[in-house]
């Protein structure tokens, strides 16, 4: 038996909601006893030679093993960590993480259940989402895609409902291949925990989604102006120079699903005059044409004489 001196402990009663294939993992690096209900699903050492201490904190966690659990009854749960004390740069600490998966269905079965619901309902609601496997900020993404099947769930209940709302569950760009065939997309940026409740009073239409995109979305990540993110021998180079962003796009070829400032709320806006009232000042005038309160976010950009000079460093469009 592997003796542990013990710096961790997580232990408790799990009541499973429903019956069949609970998946149970661990998060951190170090050595892990875990056990549910009476198994042991692991017990050893997890210390990948190439693993970067900072993803013990944000990095996805790892499966341990499946136990078939009935519905309503309790079962013991334990993760011992014997983890040594982590650093990276001046962070220290000891970290560990218990991780469960509720038992799921078949795709199929699940997007087909989707679809009888979308073709009864008088509007259709998806959530797609994008999970810790695939977007964190201790490693870069390899796609823009949503995992999974999600990209078909919308397409096959689109096509069921045209009166289908996506809501994207992300921290950033997507890929939304469906885009044009839904009747709205809002973004809510990972919520808090008060994300339900708010996202009810948009839906609802008691409070305007007004917020505007901070990033530009490509429809697909080969249309991206940058796309180079990976070190050649120890060295990222920064080839693009000023042109990031939406100056990127400036000079490419391919439009962006939406631009850096996009955004729609629940009334519409006309943008009636424009002047100069000081070197550094301008004034808009803008009017509401609809029938609902909103909020307009005015953008400014401002272009040198000449962007491309003959001689010296290249300047941006705007």
């Amino acid at each position: 038996m592997r003796h542990f001196k013990c710096f961790g402990e997580l232990v408790g009663t799990f009541v499973p909601r429903t019956g069949g294939q609970h998946t149970f993992g661990t998060r951190g690096l170090g050595a892990f006893r875990l056990t549910a209900g009476g198994a042991t699903l692991f017990d050893g050492v997890h210390r990948p030679a190439d693993a970067d201490p900072l993803a013990a904190l944000t990095g996805p966690p790892v499966e341990r093993g499946v136990v078939d659990l009935p519905a309503g009854v309790p079962v013991g749960v334990g993760l011992l960590a014997s983890t040594p004390k982590m650093s990276y740069g001046s962070l220290q600490g000891v970290t560990f993480g218990l991780a469960h998966h509720e038992p799921v269905g078949e795709d199929e079965q699940l997007i087909e259940e989707a679809v009888a619901a979308a073709t009864a309902a008088d509007t259709a609601i998806v959530v797609v989402a994008t999970t810790e496997t695939v977007e964190s900020e201790g490693f870069d993404r390899s796609s823009l895609r949503l995992p999974g099947r999600q990209d078909e769930l919308v397409a096959r209940v689109a096509a069921a409902n045209p009166r289908t709302v996506v809501v994207v569950n992300t921290g950033a760009p997507v890929e939304m291949p469906w885009r044009n065939d839904v009747a709205a997309v809002l973004v809510t940026w990972f919520p808090g925990e008060q994300g339900g409740a708010a996202l009810a009073d948009v839906l609802l239409g008691r409070a305007e989604p007004a917020g505007r995109l901070p990033t530009t979305w490509p429809a697909r990540l080969e249309e991206a102006p940058v796309r180079e993110v990976t070190p050649r021998a120890g060295v990222l180079r920064y080839d693009e120079d000023v042109f990031i962003g939406y100056r990127a796009w400036q000079r490419h070829d391919s439009e962006p699903a939406y631009p850096f400032g996009f955004g729609l709320g629940y009334t519409s806006w006309e943008y009636e005059h424009i002047e100069p009232v000081g070197p550094r000042t301008v004034r808009v005038r803008t009017r509401n044409t609809g029938s609902r309160q909103g909020r307009a976010v005015v953008q400014i950009y401002v272009s040198p004489p000449d962007a491309t000079p003959a001689e010296g460093p290249q300047r941006p469009e705007r």
